[in-house]
């Protein structure tokens, strides 16, 4: 069976997922945006209790809320976290980004990433596969990760409940991510949870209806 967790972290209120096979216990963390060691504190907690064997750091996209934890996660359990190859630069990007907005310096606590995340990538939790989904628009490089047996999709920034990622920092492209969202998302079977990377989760369906941005 399988299963999956959200945890609201950092100052943006970045939703951080843990997913697992209730089979075999592995799991995967995306987006690890958690910032303070409380934030680390509950999602250790969870992981422990539901004796989750984390397999993968996944990313749909480098915007710092969405990394902020992975230097902690790294080196907790020993994963290198994986991104698409056009994410580097936003990546690279993310420590200049925080010091103008919040004064601090990140730079030593962001690992080495493996840029190895594209759509022919296999990814397996168990017997679960990730398939992996290339949505350029609101990054480069942003994708999202569409479990068909667990009917839910983890669409980072792409698309939110009733709305959509902007596409005015820096690699953001508004045609894009159109494109992606009507390609990409829209196409999958419309009783498809979404799973955001901000707000609360919707349905595709829904968002093929109501969603005022499409």
């Amino acid at each position: 069976m399988f299963h999956y967790k959200r945890f609201v972290v950092n100052p943006i209120e970045e939703n951080c997922y843990i997913i697992w096979d209730d089979i075999t216990k592995e799991g995967a963390i995306v987006d690890c945006g958690a910032w303070t060691k409380s934030e680390h504190a509950r999602i250790d907690d969870f992981i422990n209790e539901n004796s989750i064997n984390l397999k993968y750091s996944l990313q749909t996209h480098m915007h710092f809320d969405h990394c902020l934890g992975l230097g902690t996660l790294c080196c907790q359990y020993g994963i290198v976290p994986m991104c698409h190859p056009a994410e580097l630069p936003i990546y690279q990007a993310a420590p200049d980004m925080v010091q103008k907005w919040f004064r601090i310096d990140i730079s030593d606590n962001l690992p080495q990433i493996k840029a190895s995340i594209g759509e022919a990538s296999l990814l397996k939790l168990g017997d679960i596969a990730i398939q992996v989904l290339h949505t350029p628009g609101h990054t480069p490089g942003g994708v999202c990760y569409y479990i068909a047996a667990g009917r839910i999709v983890l669409t980072g920034d792409t698309i939110f409940r009733m709305g959509i990622g902007r596409t005015d920092l820096p690699g953001g492209n508004y045609q894009q991510e159109l494109e992606s969202i009507g390609n990409k998302i829209f196409t999958l079977p419309q009783d498809t949870v979404i799973l955001p990377g901000h707000g609360p989760e919707s349905t595709v369906g829904e968002e093929i209806e109501s969603n005022p941005y499409l």
